[in-house]
């Protein structure tokens, strides 16, 4: 690679810390875009402006653009009732893709993990317990990926909550374990939701 242009090898090399993107995939991209400069300039742009204009919500912890509160947390329509709790601002709009749910959510910013050094304290779950007595929520609705970290976050908010006079289920997965949930398609995201259980 000592005939690769420093630069080059350099973009190369962040295009592989992308999902997905390889060796081989990172060389396909970067030449693309040396070859397709509007293509360049544009993909530039929209990085500038997502890295100055998207935050995160001071109340759910999700994606907010040049405002501090989100949309879905500023829509007096959802009123449902009904908090659903993830662990990505990403998950917020997985969920979205099922039409009609108008919950709101609550992003944890992460799961429990000793091994990787994410405790509570690390997480967005303390403010949890306030949140759901000033909004009046109802019911909590736990949408971790079904895996070992995402049952013992689950876990925890349980014991968290346990006083709290309030419904809290899961979606029901309807698919192995370890799989992640951004991977479920709309329509079985969909019947998961339907099919939640109740955990307390």
């Amino acid at each position: 690679m000592s005939w690769v242009p420093s630069s080059l090898k350099k973009l190369i090399e962040n295009l592989k810390k992308l999902p997905g993107i390889g060796e081989r995939s990172g060389f396909r991209i970067a030449y693309f875009l040396l070859k397709d400069r509007d293509t360049l300039t544009g993909l530039m742009e929209s990085l500038r402006q997502i890295s100055e204009r998207i935050k995160l919500c001071v109340i759910c912890h999700g994606f907010s653009e040049d405002t501090e509160v989100c949309p879905i947390c500023s829509d007096e329509r959802r009123n449902s009732g009904v908090l659903c709790v993830v662990e990505r601002p990403e998950d917020v709009y997985i969920m979205e893709s099922v039409q009609g749910l108008g919950w709101k959510y609550h992003v944890t910013g992460g799961v429990l993990s000793p091994v990787r050094g994410i405790t509570a304290d690390k997480l967005n779950i303390f403010d949890l317990r306030d949140r759901i007595k000033r909004e009046n929520f109802r019911e909590i609705v736990l949408a971790f990926s079904p895996d070992v970290e995402g049952d013992a976050t689950i876990s925890y908010i349980l014991h968290l909550l346990n006083d709290l006079e309030v419904t809290i289920s899961r979606i029901a997965i309807g698919l192995p374990r370890g799989i992640d949930i951004t991977l479920m398609d709309p329509f079985t995201l969909k019947e998961s939701i339907l099919g939640r259980r109740k955990l307390k």
